[in-house]
C-alpha cells in the first residue's frame, strides 16, 4: 500500500504542539506517513518546506499565520507538492479566499484530507535586489499604513477589528505621491495616488473584497489604485467599495469591478512601479519597510493547493 507522505510545517508561537498533534492523529490515520518541521524566528518556513519537498512529501501543511503560509508557498512554487493550510493567524488571507475553515484545526485538516488538489496562480514581487512570492496581495498606502498603525496589543485581543481602529490614523498618515507605472511592457505613464494594491485574490478581514475581479487561477493579477483626496472623493471611494463593487455586484447588477475618478481597477500580468516618495510596503499583510520602486509579475498555475 502506498502511503500519502505529509509534511507538517508549524509555527510554535501560534499553536501548542500537543493540541496540533492530537488533531493530526485524529484526522490522518496510519495510512499516512507524517513528518514534522518546526519554524523558527529566523526562518518562517521556507527552509522547512524545501526540506519537505525534497523529502518527496506529497502534501505540506502550513500551520500558522500568513507569514508561514507565504513562506511555504514560496518554497513549493512550481512543484508537484501540494499546500494545505491550517490558519492560525490574525488575517488568514489566503485561507479566507480558499474558504478554509477558520478557528477550527480539525475542520481545516479534514478539508485538506478530503479536498481535490487544484492549481492557483502565484505573484512575485521584486525590489531592492530581492524577489518574494505572494499568494494574496502586495501594496502601499492605506493597506500597508494600517499595518504600521495597528496596535499589537489590540490586535492580539480583538483580531481583525484592530485594523478598523487603525483606519482613521492610516488615512491621516497617507499622502499623495507621484507614481510612474508600466503595465505589461507598455509605455510608462505618470499619475498621482496614495494607495495601490496588486493581488491574486481580493478578500481581506471582515469579508471586505478590495479586489472584486480577482480570481485565484485566471493567470492575471488585479490592481486597485486609489487617488482620493478630500472628503468628497473619499465618499466616492467608499461608495465604490460598498455599493458598486459590493451590494450591486452581490445582486448581479454588475459583473466586473466599477472604476471611478478616484478608484481604478485593472487586470495585469506584469506591472513596474516607481514612486517619487518612498512608501511603506506590505506583502500578504506583512510590513516590509519602505520602497521606492518594485516590479510585480504573475506565475500562472504555480501552486498546487488542497
Amino acid at each position: 500500500m502506498t502511503h500519502t507522505r505529509i509534511g507538517i510545517v508549524w509555527n510554535p508561537s501560534k499553536v501548542e504542539q500537543a493540541d496540533l498533534h492530537d488533531a493530526v492523529v485524529g484526522v490522518f490515520d496510519d495510512s499516512y506517513d507524517v513528518r514534522w518541521w518546526e519554524t523558527t524566528p529566523e526562518d518562517p518556513g521556507r527552509g522547512m518546506a524545501r526540506e519537505a519537498r525534497d523529502d518527496a512529501r506529497d502534501l505540506v501543511i502550513a500551520v500558522g499565520g500568513d507569514g508561514t503560509v507565504r513562506a511555504v508557498a514560496e518554497a513549493l512554487a512550481g512543484s508537484e507538492t501540494a499546500l494545505g493550510i491550517v490558519p492560525q493567524g490574525t488575517g488568514n488571507l489566503l485561507a479566507r479566499n480558499l474558504e478554509v475553515p477558520l478557528n477550527d484545526v480539525t475542520a481545516a485538516l479534514e478539508r485538506i484530507r478530503d479536498a481535490e488538489a487544484r492549481r492557483i496562480d502565484l505573484g512575485w514581487v521584486s525590489y531592492d535586489g530581492t524577489e518574494h512570492a505572494f499568494a494574496v496581495m502586495v501594496g502601499f498606502g492605506i493597506d500597508a499604513q494600517m499595518l504600521v498603525e495597528t496596535d499589537d496589543d489590540l490586535k492580539s485581543k480583538a483580531g481583525w477589528l484592530a485594523y478598523v481602529e487603525a483606519m482613521g490614523r492610516a488615512l491621516a498618515g497617507t499622502e499623495m505621491t507621484e507614481i510612474t507605472l508600466a503595465i505589461d511592457g507598455e509605455k510608462a505613464v505618470a499619475l498621482r495616488g496614495h494607495t495601490m494594491l496588486i493581488g491574486n485574490c481580493g478578500m481581506v478581514q471582515g469579508g471586505i473584497r478590495l479586489l472584486p475581479d480577482a480570481v485565484l487561477d485566471d493567470g492575471k493579477l488585479d490592481v486597485l489604485m486609489v487617488s482620493a483626496d478630500g472628503a468628497l472623493q473619499w465618499l466616492d471611494t467608499l461608495r465604490s467599495f460598498v455599493w458598486d463593487n459590493g451590494i450591486r455586484r452581490l445582486f448581479g447588477a454588475t459583473d466586473e469591478a466599477v472604476s471611478t475618478d478616484s478608484t481604478r481597477h485593472l487586470p495585469v500580468e506584469r506591472i513596474d512601479v516607481e514612486l517619487a516618495t518612498p512608501l511603506m510596503f506590505e506583502i500578504d499583510g506583512e510590513e516590509m519597510g519602505e520602497v521606492s520602486a518594485f516590479e510585480v509579475r504573475v506565475e500562472p498555475g504555480a501552486l498546487l493547493v488542497r
